[in-house]
């Protein structure tokens, strides 16, 4: 079980390890890489082939701004990616939309080159979505999942119900 984490630039990064997190909270094993898809774009698909061939299954995808990175990635392997719009967080650099410029790149990809999105800045869920899709393939990493959500739903009962007080 392996899942790779790409994003354009280093100040993504506290974003991404979100991700990263997750991952390893299930022993998904994971390998991260700073590549941007408009200025290391050979790196990029070299990179994409060489996580193929070390068997990676599945692959989340951060970018903000143009978010070209996870649609870039897809175009490239027939690996699901998972992309995470990000805010612009670069210093000096602001575009004033919160990230929906980048929310738009990742969900309006072209027909036959899908991927999948999750709501901006939330890594947490790519990560998520990785191992749900690793799953159906694993029984090990199914049973954690099935324990986690009996897990959540336990604990929202206990948070739940009449007599909550502020």
């Amino acid at each position: 079980m392996k899942v790779a984490i790409f994003f354009g630039s280093k100040s993504d990064s506290q974003t991404m390890k979100k991700a990263a997190d997750v991952l390893s909270e299930f022993g998904v094993e994971y390998k991260a890489f700073i590549i941007s898809a408009h200025r290391a774009g050979a790196l990029l698909v070299k990179t994409i082939h060489q996580i193929e061939d070390e068997g990676f299954e599945c692959i989340i995808a951060g970018a903000g701004l143009s978010a070209a990175l996870p649609g870039v990635i897809a175009g490239n392997t027939v690996l699901p990616v998972v992309g995470v719009p990000l805010e612009c967080v670069t210093p000096g650099v602001s575009n004033g939309l919160g990230g929906m410029d980048a929310l738009l790149s990742v969900v309006q990809m072209p027909p036959q080159i899908p991927v999948a999105s999750v709501g901006i800045n939330n890594a947490k869920n790519a990560a998520y979505l990785a191992i749900e899709i690793l799953a159906v393939k694993y029984p090990e990493l199914k049973q954690k999942l099935l324990e986690f959500r009996k897990n959540l739903s336990a604990q929202a009962e206990q948070n739940g119900g009449t007599g909550y007080t502020f």
